[in-house]
């Protein structure tokens, strides 16, 4: 038995069945003592809603539970971990919630229902960029939670945390890093999972900017990331000439050098630049 009294997860997916699916991006994590890290890493938790997406036989549904989650809302798309989601839930009566469906089309701050919130997953590798797009771009700021930690690819990882500079700098980067404070935690080696992915994974934590500055619309800093990223290898007096016929009077207007390519140009630049786009 583990420190929760529930058996062993090996033990659990011999039970239930649950080889993991490719087609789900699924690749579970057995070792109670990294998913107690990963929970400890989003922590505090008590007080807190916490929200998983993936679950899958429950790894990091049992560590958040273990280290004090006051609420656990499960978003789960494969019926066939209900089951061991449903022998966690027993053995914490309460505090686990387990809703069936596709975490691509669920509404998060629906889930919260305005209480504090976390968002901590494993997320499925397949669903992962578009998950965190849609909690870090969403209409309503400040949002609903408080923190996202989450489990990506390292890879996706290093450009969501990327500084201006370097070849992982770009539009994840920008986004990522105007409206929220992103840092990377920690990797997790392929050898921890089963199956074992081609690749291996980081934690990244972001707790998002109550009023990110300088202020611009966001549908906009995403269409200046839009031209300058997709040809990035031009200089910005270039590639920004699909939003502005001469932008390089506005560029040296807002004391940017029009021959910087986007990968050097800070986040708070790509912002002032969206907030003079608007105007």
């Amino acid at each position: 038995m583990s420190g929760d009294g529930l058996p062993p997860l090996r033990e659990v997916i011999a039970r239930h069945g649950l080889a993991a699916k490719k087609a789900l991006g699924q690749n579970f994590l057995f070792d109670l003592n990294l998913t107690r890290r990963i929970a400890r890493a989003a922590g505090p938790l008590e007080g807190f809603t916490v929200i998983e997406v993936g679950p899958g036989p429950g790894g990091l549904t049992r560590a958040l539970l273990m280290e004090g989650a006051t609420k656990v809302i499960a978003i789960e798309r494969d019926g066939r971990a209900l089951a061991a989601l449903a022998d966690i839930s027993a053995a914490w009566p309460d505090r686990l919630t387990v809703i069936p469906g596709d975490a691509l089309e669920t509404d998060y701050a629906r889930l919260a229902d305005g209480k504090p919130a976390k968002i901590v997953a494993n997320l499925p590798y397949n669903i992962a960029t578009p998950l965190l797009v849609g909690w870090i771009a969403g209409e309503a700021w400040p949002p609903f939670y408080e923190q996202l930690t989450l489990m990506f690819q390292k890879e996706v990882a290093e450009r969501i945390v990327a500084r201006p500079g370097g070849k992982d700098f770009g539009r994840l980067s920008v986004l990522c890093q105007y409206r929220a404070t992103a840092r990377k935690l920690f990797d997790v080696n392929r050898s921890a999972f089963t199956p074992p992915p081609k690749v291996t994974s980081s934690i990244v934590q972001l707790i998002p900017k109550p009023k990110p500055e300088p202020q611009c619309r966001l549908d906009v800093l995403e269409r200046v990331t839009a031209a300058a990223f997709g040809q990035r290898r031009k200089m910005l007096r270039a590639s920004l000439k699909s939003l502005v016929p001469e932008p390089e009077a506005m560029l040296r207007d807002l004391g940017i050098d029009p021959q910087l390519r986007a990968e050097q140009l800070p986040v708070e630049d790509f912002a002032r630049l969206a907030a003079r786009l608007r105007t």
